[in-house]
């Protein structure tokens, strides 16, 4: 695992106003994710785990402190320089699998292509290659409706890494699955880790999720509350 950061935090604050109350959900954080590196971000509800990823993921601004990706300074960035930064960097799955339904799987997993200049032959071809990773080559004339939810999460990682992103993103992936998919999914995402050097920061409320990272984040109040500790499996 290269030992540079690629992810660099340092005393990050997020704040947000209701009305005249000011509510600080992130407090100083200080964390460095390395390339390659599989984090999985855990604490109880309201932590902040999830304004972190959004944060790394460049759907948030820091109120306070500096985020570095890839020695990028993200929230220097204006609207379009970010989206084009987003579109190249980051690979986005969510606990929903965000698929549009009239699209077939082949066509879900070339919509991110389509904020590129690249033709359609090349689109074609990069989304059945990531379909082929992610073990649906086969099922690339599916509609959402035709798959099953494990089906569809896998999709939804294709969809992410058919840009090559130096970096994943995951909130919450298996939230929706059963035990034997959600370890299949967890299983394919630590392949994309371990054998292709994907890096991957994940949310996740399930001890048994974070188990397949690398490393595991604690997160309670806006805080890290410890230091990062080592997956098992």
């Amino acid at each position: 695992m290269d030992a540079r950061p690629l992810v660099q935090i340092r005393d990050l604050t997020k704040t947000y106003e209701r009305g005249k109350e000011r509510i600080e959900v992130l407090h100083h954080i200080n964390l460095d994710i390395p390339h390659g590196d599989f984090v999985a971000l855990m604490g109880p509800s309201g932590s902040g785990k999830t304004t972190l990823l959004n944060l790394i993921g460049g759907l948030d601004s820091p109120t306070e402190g500096d985020l570095r990706v890839d020695g990028v300074a993200i929230d220097d960035l204006d609207g379009d320089a970010l989206a084009a930064w987003r579109a190249e960097t980051v690979g986005f799955i969510f606990q929903s699998y965000n698929l549009m339904p009239v699209l077939t799987a082949q066509k879900n997993v070339e919509l991110p292509l389509l904020l590129t200049d690249m033709g359609a032959a090349e689109r074609a071809r990069r989304a059945s290659v990531a379909l082929e990773l992610v073990g649906l080559g086969d099922r690339a004339r599916h509609k959402p409706n035709e798959l099953s939810g494990g089906q569809q999460q896998r999709v939804a990682i294709a969809r992410a890494l058919v840009s090559d992103p130096l970096l994943l993103i995951c909130d919450e992936p298996t939230g929706d699955l059963d035990r034997k998919t959600a370890d299949e999914v967890l299983t394919l995402l630590q392949q994309l880790n371990r054998e292709f050097g994907k890096t991957i920061v994940m949310v996740t409320h399930d001890p048994k999720a974070a188990d397949y990272a690398k490393h595991t984040v604690h997160l309670d109040k806006g805080t890290l509350v410890d230091e990062p500790t080592a997956g098992t499996h």
